[in-house]
């Protein structure tokens, strides 16, 4: 019986059945998820020698539930593949295009999604991933929480009416709130890039050039 030890050793193995429908690209995407994970810790590790005020069991625990909520975003584009459009993604698109909570919102997605899923397919994709590297890194948590809390509203409100299978919509809410508190509380900023840069780098630290106060903004 599957427990969360051989999940976690299959994710890291690249072995899950998602990854398995993948054929040898399982390998590249294992090696991503490695190299993101890798980076994570060597960032925190970074922030944690350098500054003694992120060395707190509140920025070390924000640092493990971001990375984690990450991890999960990275787990859930998996079934997104392969582009441009995965059965997955198309079957629960179809799921929306009758379960979802509002008339406009069936329609949408029943006269403009479905026939162009093979265009919308990548951006989905894209988004759970940006979503997964900003969570793991600790990069621009602020604003991509807010488009996280964006996105899963989109799927909450899709999949609102009953069918079959059931979702369990507080699942969605969970996620959402999390989602924001970590751009509320700019999550980054624990053992996270947004920490490094708002420390390391003048432009940054000090919001003298455009890109520094954009990055100031979002992190």
């Amino acid at each position: 019986m599957p427990n969360p030890f051989t999940d976690v050793w299959q994710f890291l193995t690249a072995a899950t059945p998602d990854h398995m429908d993948l054929g040898p690209w399982r390998f590249l995407l294992g090696a991503l998820f490695a190299a993101l994970l890798i980076a994570s810790i060597v960032i925190a590790g970074r922030n944690w020698s350098r500054d003694p005020s992120q060395r707190t069991g509140r920025h070390l625990g924000t640092w493990v539930v971001r990375t984690l909520i990450g991890c999960m975003w990275f787990q859930g584009m998996l079934w997104k593949l392969p582009l441009p459009a995965s059965s997955g993604l198309q079957y629960w698109t179809e799921q929306m295009a009758t379960r979802a909570a509002f008339d406009l919102h069936r329609e949408l997605v029943r006269d403009v999604l479905l026939p162009h899923l093979s265009l919308f397919g990548p951006f989905v994709f894209l988004a759970e991933f940006t979503f997964a590297v900003s969570m793991m890194l600790g990069i621009g948590v602020r604003l991509v929480g807010i488009l996280a809390v964006l996105f899963v509203a989109n799927l909450w409100l899709g999949i609102y009416r009953p069918g079959d299978p059931a979702e369990w919509p507080w699942s969605y809410v969970f996620l959402m709130m999390l989602m924001f508190l970590f751009s509320l509380y700019a999550a980054g900023r624990s053992l996270g890039l947004d920490a490094l840069l708002r420390r390391d780098v003048p432009s940054v630290r000090e919001g003298r050039t455009f890109v520094g106060r954009v990055l100031r903004a979002v992190g």
